[in-house]
């Protein structure tokens, strides 16, 4: 399957791709740019909840295919975005306990497609990614997902504690991987539950670790002591599967 990676750009292109209900994920505006027709454009990136970014003219000219941007550029996503909502209804079709997997800002597209692949592979009803700091559906992540994509729903949110708090409330209970937790071995990981994982370089956060109910490690013996993102939830997804299946 081919996917394609959408650059909109031209003032009338934005516009329209906003008003035909595209998924866009980032819009970048030249500063300076306040005239009505980018006004509109703007007010319809905040009504659709989009992240904007305000650069220099310069900088448009340097991500531009056609250097016609005329001030605005967006970026569409490869795949549609699922709703929270709509995970928890996919765990409910299937009459098992909710299994989510949520990303805190993972940057690198190979990564982010793996782990969707890794989820869908472990049964996971769905993939969590916050709206800033972190790569998108695009098509990158969709060829390294393996066709993942068209099964296994991606959200996106804009704060991923608050979501947290929201599906505590919901019965779910939230491990985040660290290497200062206790041992994968040692946690029940059965029931509706979030596995969190952090970034390539930092971890997860300290806000989204401190909404966490558990920290797991995986126990490690090699000379290096941290695992690439996509892998670590491989692991740990896996352990959950173990553990379900007893």
């Amino acid at each position: 399957m081919r996917y394609e990676e959408f650059t909109i750009e031209g003032r009338n292109a934005v516009l329209e791709a906003f008003r035909s209900g595209k998924t866009i994920d980032k819009l970048f505006v030249a500063e300076g740019n306040e005239d009505g027709s980018i006004q509109t454009i703007i007010r319809e990136a905040k009504k659709n909840d989009v992240i904007i970014n305000f650069v220099k003219r310069e900088r448009l000219d340097q991500i531009s295919k056609t250097k016609k941007h005329q001030g605005v550029i967006a970026y569409a996503a490869a795949y549609k975005y699922a709703s929270v909502e709509d995970i928890l209804e996919n765990a409910a079709n299937k009459q098992e306990p909710p299994f989510i997997i949520i990303l805190d800002n993972i940057e690198d597209p190979h990564n982010l497609g793996a782990i969707i692949r890794t989820a869908n592979l472990a049964g996971a009803h769905g993939v969590i990614i916050p709206k800033r700091r972190a790569v998108g559906l695009t098509a990158t992540v969709a060829r390294t997902s393996a066709g993942a994509l068209n099964f296994t729903p991606v959200a996106k949110v804009t704060n991923i504690s608050k979501t947290i708090e929201e599906l505590k409330k919901q019965g779910l209970w939230f491990v985040c991987a660290d290497m200062g937790g206790n041992s994968m071995y040692d946690l029940d990981l059965k029931g509706p539950i979030g596995l969190v994982i952090g970034n390539e370089g930092e971890g997860v956060s300290r806000l989204v670790r401190e909404n966490c109910d558990y920290v797991a490690s995986i126990p490690m013996h090699g000379d290096i002591d941290s695992l690439n993102a996509s892998v670590a939830t491989g692991v740990l997804a896996f352990e959950i599967v173990r553990q379900r299946m007893n």
